[in-house]
């Protein structure tokens, strides 16, 4: 059964993932265009294919449907999504528009003397006004990552792989286990309510990851990461803790402190942008519509 799109004809080149669910292809459309195309390949097996598709994988098709409609230059593009019974599995098929690389693999081929100032503005722009019309239109990605930000040869950044995804309203439950460990927000780390801030949150991560070429926070522990985030933005006072965490506050920690400089190689308009962004009041952060009307985007 066929639940979207046109079908469309094409010829499997070459797996370029793999994850729990399925694989991922990149693929060439047979006809008069042969473009590029990727396909997606998930195969429910066995007892999951009598509940039906799994949530995750409806709310994908259904973000990008939704995101098709307004065919928005930084967010990647649905073409089809199919599925399949095969016997008691459930093969679901999606095809999306293919793009060279994503930003993980583009930051490993930057030279050691690092990007320029220029290339961080293109990228930071693009990906933030790819999250504002995700949060303008009630989405949040939650698991804004390198890996899930694509690049493409013309220089394109597009906000990929929804499969975490939200519509949120004022007073939904969200789950908190989500966004990958090092690009997490304190307060989904400490099981507190949180909103589209949490996207800002991993923006700023990628922000200076893109200064430094590596991850800002590299923790391996829910702990051990809030020690790393705490190590560099400060210890937050006791007011500006969540109220509603089931981690208390303690001064164990570590030494309250203020930073004004996140990063000492970068210049005030880059820290102050950064700040924002990595601020530990979900209130206190800057929104992505906020980011764009930043200095550091303005000044040449």
């Amino acid at each position: 059964m066929e639940f979207y799109g046109k079908s469309l004809c094409y010829e499997l080149l070459a797996e370029v993932g793999e994850g729990s669910y399925g694989k991922v292809y990149k693929a060439r459309e047979v006809g008069d265009e042969r473009r590029l195309l990727a396909v997606k390949k998930f195969n429910i097996c066995g007892d999951s294919s009598e509940n039906g598709i799994p949530a995750f994988m409806i709310r994908e098709v259904a973000l990008l449907r939704k995101m098709k409609y307004f065919n928005h230059p930084n967010i990647v593009e649905l073409l089809e999504a199919s599925a399949v019974p095969v016997g008691r599995n459930l093969d679901l098929t999606l095809v999306l528009e293919y793009i060279d690389q994503d930003l993980s693999t583009y930051l490993a081929k930057v030279p050691a003397c690092g990007l320029s100032r220029d290339s961080i503005k293109d990228v930071m722009q693009q990906l933030l006004r790819g999250l504002d019309f995700l949060h303008t239109n009630m989405v949040l990605h939650r698991d804004l990552k390198p890996e899930n930000v694509l690049v493409s040869s013309r220089g394109e950044v597009k906000i990929a792989d929804f499969g975490l995804a939200r519509i949120y309203t004022f007073n939904i439950a969200l789950t908190p286990g989500v966004v990958t460990l090092w690009y997490r927000a304190p307060e989904v780390l400490l099981n507190s309510v949180y909103m589209s801030t949490v996207d800002m949150w991993s923006a700023g991560c990628i922000f200076a990851e893109l200064f430094h070429l590596r991850p800002m926070f590299q923790g391996y522990s829910e702990a051990q990461q809030l020690q790393k985030i705490f190590d560099v933005i400060g210890f937050p006072s006791k007011e500006d803790w969540p109220t509603d965490s089931p981690i208390s506050y303690s001064v164990n920690w570590g030494p309250k402190r203020s930073c004004t400089k996140l990063l000492h190689n970068l210049g005030p308009e880059e820290n102050d942008l950064l700040s924002q962004c990595l601020a530990f009041r979900p209130s206190s952060r800057t929104s992505a519509a906020k980011a764009l009307a930043h200095p550091f985007f303005m000044n040449p």
